[in-house]
């Protein structure tokens, strides 16, 4: 008995050296880059900036968390590169789907700090308007952003738009249903969509060798026909590369691309979390030497891009944003509680219309209507 093999499709497992153009110590690697160019100057200054400052907005929402102005939030200290690397690659009329841990490319798109920050301080689900910066609410649900970033970007090629998609998610909702799905249906119906897979180490307390025993998580994407690519989380410039042409290929007519960034989580899970219990200090401090804001600063200073004027700019720059985030908070927001009710159905039940009255009658009564 014969079995007939298909003709290759020409899609090759990915690198295992992941794609970098900068080393952890700031100087040019001889890593594989995949024909990809290194982006100019201008663009590596402006990824530079942007990183800077969402490291200082990380640092000062999670301060004003332990102060207890904020209910919970689920830091990105550390995935920078990834975070601020993919959002900025994205063309105005590309959407976005991120994840609850995605405050930082939220801030990249342009979302004003008080519209990030009203659903982690309970007063909004959604806090900013998502057509106005072509981003989709944040999901705290794992991987089911997958599934919405691919059926948008099925329904823009239908209507013949140029329009890409990229989502955001980590190694843990790698491994969920929702994502096996929108690969597979991403792949066979060809939708631009792009999938940054942040591979943070972690899911939550359990360690990535506990939950996938592949060799690399891009592997994934050959099993659905897909490109597949392993890139340096925590360089910047390689994750901008990749994700560019990844976006192009997309709006050519070509197709998804899942895209591995190799980064690391500094923080906790969230503010309630205690990562102690699942990880040792050493690990932490060694992925210190990996840190993409100072490789990235090594580099721009070797090369005359970046001088002290220069980072003490941006340095200040940082600092104001940081004075806008604590004059957001300190803001009391004005609330209607309902609001509750508005938005929930198209057409509203009855017995939702009952409750609504209730909660009404008993605000007037407190003197709050």
């Amino acid at each position: 008995m014969t079995i007939d093999v298909p003709p290759s499709t020409g899609r090759a497992l990915p690198q295992l050296q992941p794609i970098s153009f900068i080393g952890p110590d700031g100087s040019p690697t001889d890593a594989p880059t995949e024909g990809l160019s290194i982006p100019s100057d201008r663009t590596l200054l402006g990824l530079y900036r942007q990183m800077v400052h969402v490291r200082r907005f990380e640092a000062q929402v999670t301060h004003l968390t332990r102060q207890g102005r904020l209910a919970t939030y689920p830091s990105a200290a550390g995935q920078e590169a990834c975070e601020v690397g993919a959002t900025t690659a994205l063309a105005p009329n590309d959407w976005l789907f991120p994840t609850y841990r995605d405050s930082a490319s939220l801030l990249t798109r342009g979302v004003p700090v008080a519209e990030i920050l009203a659903a982690f301080r309970g007063d909004w689900h959604c806090g900013f308007d998502p057509h106005e910066y072509h981003t989709s609410p944040a999901a705290t649900p794992l991987a089911t952003q997958t599934l919405h970033a691919t059926g948008f970007a099925m329904a823009a090629k239908l209507k013949g738009t140029d329009a890409a998609t990229l989502t955001f998610l980590g190694d843990g909702a790698s491994s969920e249903g929702d994502t096996h799905e929108a690969f597979n249906f991403a792949s066979v119906w060809q939708t631009p969509t792009v999938f940054v897979l942040q591979n943070n180490q972690y899911a939550i307390s359990t360690p990535l060798r506990e939950q996938s025993n592949a060799t690399m998580l891009a592997d994934r994407a050959a099993g659905y026909g897909m490109p597949g690519i392993r890139v340096d989380g925590n360089d910047v410039a390689a994750v901008f590369a990749a994700v560019a042409a990844a976006l192009e290929r997309g709006r050519n007519g070509e197709g998804p691309t899942l895209i591995e960034c190799l980064t690391y989580r500094m923080e906790s899970h969230t503010n309630s979390d205690d990562p102690t219990k699942y990880r040792d200090s050493e690990e932490v401090e060694h992925w210190k030497q990996f840190d993409p804001i100072t490789r990235l600063e090594t580099y721009l200073r070797s090369t005359g891009v970046l001088d002290g004027a220069g980072f003490d700019e941006i340095t200040a720059s940082a600092e104001e944003l940081a004075a806008s985030v604590r004059d957001a908070m300190n803001d009391e927001a004005v609330i209607d509680p309902s609001e509750l009710f508005a938005h929930v159905y198209a057409t509203p039940r009855a017995s939702l219309g009952e409750q609504q009255k209730i909660l009404e009658a008993e605000l007037a009564a407190a003197g709050r209507a």
